[in-house]
């Protein structure tokens, strides 16, 4: 056996370029909302693993799905045969997401490959080309799910060529105006963007790691009308904020759309790698052998995806998360009173955003090295979370959906006395160098 720390096994074995490290959390366990460190210490979960861990860790139904799938196993694949738990897990997506017409659901891993089957797919059953997406956008890290990206964690690709990309209207620093964003989509289809080029645009209904941004009220359905008028496809990313973690089913049911497509990844698996795209038949169908993964769809997974939407019912999710998330926002605008850092407190449901500032009256953002203090610090008291934004500034929480009353008071209380002891030069810098990640 290795006398090395799990940590230190991980810096020599596991690649830089596949991980991020916001603390020095190495975990060995998970129980409900807990995830266990090395050593046996138990840390409140509020980062949801960054949203896969929906149903925290170990809840039973996903236990004895993945338990009795894998005893009787249906294949290992979806790309021969069918398979019943992702046949079923298929018909649940089809009759819980509005749409309209006939319509087919793909499987893969994750949100990365979902939403790079969903670029290639529209292009080539559209012979359109070109795609609409945000300035601070994340919607993957294949080929083509990064290259219709624009989070500033992106700028090592460039992205797709004939790509148009907007900026994101952010309430709390209105540097674009809802109108001023349309008016130049107005622009550019008049002139450098001709709409008839345009397969699809790409909408995130909250915008989450570009900081946990709300969209204006009405922005993005008046883009969606500016779009369908054009012929344009709208594509809705619930990877990260969708299935009942903004107290509605979908994210993009607060905003009034009426997407072409919808992307699912993270949560959908319970933990387990899955992701799925719902979209219209002349489009899923475009061409057998397009966009094939021998393991997608394979039983375990979709046993674990069907455990997760029949979970989300039967222990009213929705309803719980509009409840609680509402109770942890207010527990988080409650600190700002006592730490002139917080800026603004923002999201939907159990997706909150707490935006850090140097100065209230101009919304400069604090320094990363800020943030990750916090972050260093709240694990040292015993909780788990991390931090998103194109300025690195914004804490995320994005915890279990089985969140419950005692444990919001439990983070709240963690999140105050990190940022205080941060604001009186208890962490230093030489503490979070290596914790610069995002």
């Amino acid at each position: 056996m290795s006398n090395l720390s799990l940590r230190e096994r991980d810096a020599t074995t596991i690649a830089q370029i596949g991980k991020l490290r916001f603390s020095p959390l190495s975990v060995v366990g998970g129980r409900g909302n807990r995830l266990i460190e090395e050593g046996g210490r138990s840390l409140l979960d509020l980062s949801g693993s960054a949203g896969p861990a929906i149903l925290g860790y170990g809840h039973p139904a996903i236990v004895e799905a993945v338990a009795a799938s894998i005893r009787d196993m249906a294949g290992a694949s979806l790309l021969l045969y069918p398979n019943e738990p992702a046949v079923s897990l298929a018909e649940r997506l089809l009759a819980i997401t509005p749409g309209n017409g006939e319509r087919r659901v793909w499987f893969g891993h994750s949100g990365s490959d979902a939403n790079d089957c969903a670029v290639r797919v529209l292009q080539a059953a559209t012979g359109r080309s070109r795609f609409i997406s945000f300035i601070g956008s994340y919607h993957g890290n294949l080929s083509g799910s990064m290259g219709i990206s624009g989070h500033t964690a992106m700028t090592h690709t460039l992205p797709r060529p004939g790509v148009l990309l907007l900026p994101y209207p952010d309430p709390f620093r209105p540097q674009f105006s809802a109108e001023a964003v349309l008016a130049l989509l107005d622009y550019q289809f008049e002139t450098t963007c001709p709409p008839h080029q345009v397969a699809a645009v790409f909408i995130e209904p909250l915008m989450s790691d570009g900081g946990l941004i709300v969209p204006p009220p009405g922005f993005l359905k008046a883009l969606q009308e500016r779009c369908r008028r054009h012929g344009i496809r709208i594509v809705v990313d619930e990877v990260k904020v969708g299935l009942a973690r903004s107290g509605m089913m979908h994210c993009f049911q607060h905003e009034g759309l009426t997407p072409d497509l919808v992307v699912f990844g993270k949560g959908i698996g319970g933990g387990l790698p899955l992701s799925a795209v719902i979209g219209p038949k002349e489009i899923m169908d475009h061409a057998p052998a397009f966009a094939l993964q021998t393991t997608a769809g394979n039983p375990v997974a979709a046993s674990a995806g069907n455990a997760v939407l029949k979970t989300i019912d039967r222990e009213g999710l929705v309803e719980r998360s509009a409840r609680v998330g509402t109770l942890f926002s207010e527990a988080l605008r409650a600190l700002a009173a006592k730490h002139e850092i917080i800026g603004d407190v923002r999201g939907r449901g159990l997706a909150i955003g707490v935006d850090l500032v140097k100065d209230r009256s101009t919304r400069e953002p604090v320094p990363a090295t800020t943030t990750a203090k916090i972050i260093y610090r709240g694990y040292e008291l015993g909780a788990a979370f991390t931090y998103v934004g194109l300025k690195a500034n914004v804490l995320e929480f994005m915890p279990p959906l089985t969140l419950i009353e005692d444990e919001v008071t439990e983070g709240a209380a963690i999140v105050d006395q990190a940022i205080a002891d941060v604001t009186a030069g208890k962490v230093s810098d030489a503490d979070v160098v290596s914790f610069m990640m995002w």
